[in-house]
């Protein structure tokens, strides 16, 4: 049976939110994936997103994955900051509200990875548990004391040693300073867009799932 995810346009804080969605009947949580850099070109199509958002689904998740404000057919224009994470609480709160008994799982991947760690702890500072966090070459430069990471949950961060746009000392010199508990993955040869290395990708989230 071939398995979609149908477009939908959800209530966001600007407006409407493109959004892809796969309900899974079965499923064991729910995975919410935030897109890169829309002023760099990233949208949700991104095929480290794409990558992403299949290995959630083959680990039996249910998944979503939007574009932000003003990219594709989402309302609003970029704000490229807390905006963003907005637009991420809303969807957050709609996906959360069609399977209330599921855990959630968030995904980030560059400036993603910065969305998804403030929505994380914004989430949990709301009551809401996010058990998984994963931040793909995640734009740590970003993250500053107002949008904290979560204390609970597990975190694992996956970033390329030869990464051209987020630069890999920062992220593991971000790593060694945090003092929650968390893994850092190390993707040798391998660039910021994973080019010939999205199954690397893939093998290393499946059984963090």
């Amino acid at each position: 049976m071939l398995i979609r995810e149908n477009p939908l346009l959800l209530d966001g804080p600007c407006g409407q939110l493109e959004a892809l969605h796969l309900d899974l009947p079965e499923a064991k949580g729910l995975a919410l994936i935030c897109h890169p850099n829309p002023v760099q070109g990233g949208t949700m199509l991104n095929k480290v997103v794409s990558t992403l958002q299949r290995t959630a689904r083959d680990a039996g998740y249910s998944t979503l994955r939007f574009n932000y404000r003003g990219v594709g057919a989402s309302a609003g224009s970029h704000d490229m900051g807390m905006g963003e994470v907005d637009d991420a609480e809303a969807v957050a709160h709609w996906f959360r509200a069609q399977r209330p008994e599921l855990p959630l799982t968030l995904f980030g991947f560059s400036f993603g990875g910065f969305v998804a760690a403030s929505l994380a702890g914004r989430l949990e500072r709301q009551g809401v548990p996010v058990p998984r966090l994963f931040m793909v070459a995640p734009a740590v430069m970003r993250m500053t004391a107002d949008n904290p990471l979560p204390e609970g949950g597990e975190l694992a961060v996956i970033q390329p040693d030869a990464d051209e746009v987020v630069p890999p000392q920062a992220v593991y010199d971000w790593s060694a300073g945090l003092v929650r508990p968390h893994e850092l993955l190390k993707v040798a040869e391998c660039g910021h867009f994973f080019h010939g290395k999205l199954t690397d990708l893939k093998d290393l989230v499946l059984p963090r799932l």
